[in-house]
């Protein structure tokens, strides 16, 4: 009987289609969690700034970079010692903190929530385009990762005429796009 709930919930979870499955769960993030047989372990959780969560009978874990399967194999250890077999279901609700920023000389700057893979022009687009006083050759991304910070120069010049679509480059969750 769990073997088939347990297929179920993979045919109808959102996020198990169209390679979503190995979205990297970010701070803000919401997640639906549940427990087959255990309603008193549904729930939505808000992924912290620090990128944990806290669920019953689990703990602080830290969900942050992990893709949702992943989160719901460590759930389902969590769980072992408290319930017999437990079916544990973990779907992204939504992707809040999947975002990125545009700032300085675009038209409309703030922050933006990516929902699907996103490139540079794809964000200038988004931000309604650049003003007319921007330095459109000296556009800088602002990214971290493990090993530090970089800045990563772009060209606006070079991609307007359709040469280098090799430097339109995907965007990261938490980059920072500055238009001097």
């Amino acid at each position: 009987m769990k073997a088939i709930f347990v297929l179920v919930l993979l045919l109808i979870s959102p996020w198990t289609h169209a390679g979503t499955e190995n979205y990297a769960i970010n701070p803000g993030d919401l997640l639906e969690i549940t427990v087959w047989d255990e309603e008193k372990l549904h729930k939505e959780v808000r992924v912290l700034p620090d990128g944990t969560i806290s669920f019953p009978l689990s703990g602080v874990i830290k969900v942050a970079g992990k893709s949702a399967g992943a989160i719901q194999t460590e759930l389902t250890e969590k769980l072992k010692p408290y319930i017999a077999e437990p079916v544990v279901n973990v779907s992204v609700k939504a992707v809040e903190g999947n975002v990125v920023y545009a700032l300085g000389q675009v038209k409309k700057p703030g922050q933006f929530i990516m929902t699907q893979s996103m490139n540079m022009m794809q964000l200038l687009s988004l931000a309604g385009g650049l003003s007319q006083f921007a330095k459109a050759d000296d556009i800088v991304i602002l990214r971290r990762h493990e090993k530090g910070s970089e800045a990563i120069r772009f060209k606006y010049s070079e991609l307007e005429g359709g040469e280098a679509l090799d430097k339109n480059y995907l965007l990261s969750s938490g980059d920072v796009v500055v238009v001097p």
